[in-house]
């Protein structure tokens, strides 16, 4: 299991900004502990949600893919189309997905990468995957891309929700 924490003020400032990677934490479905300040953060969540979380996993994907690139293992793959399709769901619905077992249902061989990770992390790519990103990864991100500029989320974060968050931090500190 992995913990990560953040000081509630740095947490805020990620938040409100284009980072999914706080964003995916805290609207994971996996939760041990929560508490009021938590559900709180989920509330507003939704409306810090802008188009401009795609570069996010534009930025993520690019990174994950030259690590694949480099090594051939199945987890940065995997990580590569995560990414993609949870950003391309993200614009397209202004919803967190992350399960790359329901992003990707419409890619056939995907359930057989993700029964290959379960054995081990640190594997290569199954025969014949490779061929298959390189066609999918690259009209993943272009479709990606096309989502962000047509997406109906806003180009910044409600004004309200912002405050909401700063007042939320000032709140908690003040305790």
């Amino acid at each position: 299991m992995d913990v990560v924490s953040h000081d509630l003020l740095k947490f805020a400032r990620l938040l409100n900004s284009r980072n999914g990677y706080v964003l995916e934490q805290l609207l994971s479905p996996l939760v041990v502990m929560t508490t009021a300040v938590h559900a709180e953060l989920t509330s507003l969540a939704p409306r810090l949600i802008t188009r401009h979380h795609a570069h996010h996993y534009l930025r993520f994907a690019a990174t994950q893919e030259k690590l694949y690139a480099r090594t051939g293992q199945l987890k940065p793959a995997l990580y590569t189309l995560r990414v993609l399709l949870t950003g391309i769901h993200l614009m397209r619905t202004g919803r967190l997905e992350t399960d790359l077992g329901v992003l990707g249902a419409k890619l056939a061989y995907v359930p057989d990468l993700i029964a290959a990770k379960r054995e081990a992390e640190q594997v290569p790519l199954p025969a014949g995957a490779a061929q298959r990103l390189a066609t999918d990864v690259p009209r993943l991100r272009a479709e990606l891309e096309a989502a962000r500029d047509a997406s109906t989320l806003p180009d910044h974060a409600d004004p309200a929700a912002v405050d909401a968050l700063h007042d939320l931090v000032v709140r908690a500190r003040l305790g």
